[in-house]
């Protein structure tokens, strides 16, 4: 757990903007660290490159654990990659809102799963064009697809997944509610 959650805890939204001098992702948009507040830096590419990263550490962490530890340690190593993500021991526990590890996780758990969650999370966000409506939309099938394709036990933490991307969009929803949610390509206000 705790080296995946050290992988976890890389603010790879916060590196990129900086080293692009493109100021404190913090301070920008939402002030969330995660590829859609990139985005609202105008730098497509940036965002990008966060999307995929941060991914990609939710992934690895899966996948070097399943190598070496088995299946159980794929799915701790899993949970630790993305409480890494939230808390980030780095920025006072003041992390993302986890979706790109989230759905790395999912992927490198079971790639069915994954790739359902990312198709869900398309439609979702084709459809309507809010990211965070997309997000909340797809954690909540991702238990599903967890049981009915990923590797025994991994449905619980599908649940604990989706759980926590519900908790960390609780000013999301707040906003769809009240229809003050930006959607996608247009600044926050």
């Amino acid at each position: 757990f705790l080296p995946a959650y050290l992988v976890g805890t890389i603010p790879f939204g916060l590196l990129i903007t900086r080293a692009l001098g493109l100021g404190d992702l913090r301070a920008i948009g939402s002030g969330n660290i995660g590829a859609t507040n990139v985005l609202r830096t105008g730098n497509k590419r940036a965002a990008a490159a966060t999307l995929l990263l941060d991914a990609a550490k939710g992934a690895v962490a899966v996948l070097v654990a399943r190598h070496f530890l088995g299946e159980a340690a794929a799915i701790v190593a899993g949970l630790g990659a993305f409480i890494g993500h939230l808390f980030p021991v780095w920025l006072r526990f003041r992390g993302g809102k986890g979706v790109a590890t989230f759905l790395g996780v999912t992927l490198a758990l079971a790639p069915l799963a994954g790739l359902l969650c990312c198709a869900v999370w398309a439609a979702t966000a084709a459809t309507f064009r809010y990211s965070s409506l997309a997000a909340l939309v797809s954690a909540a099938t991702a238990p599903v697809w967890l049981a009915l394709f990923g590797p025994p036990q991994s449905a619980w933490l599908g649940l604990v997944l989706a759980a926590l991307v519900w908790v960390r969009h609780r000013a999301n929803i707040g906003r769809l509610l009240g229809g003050a949610e930006p959607r996608i390509g247009r600044k926050a206000q």
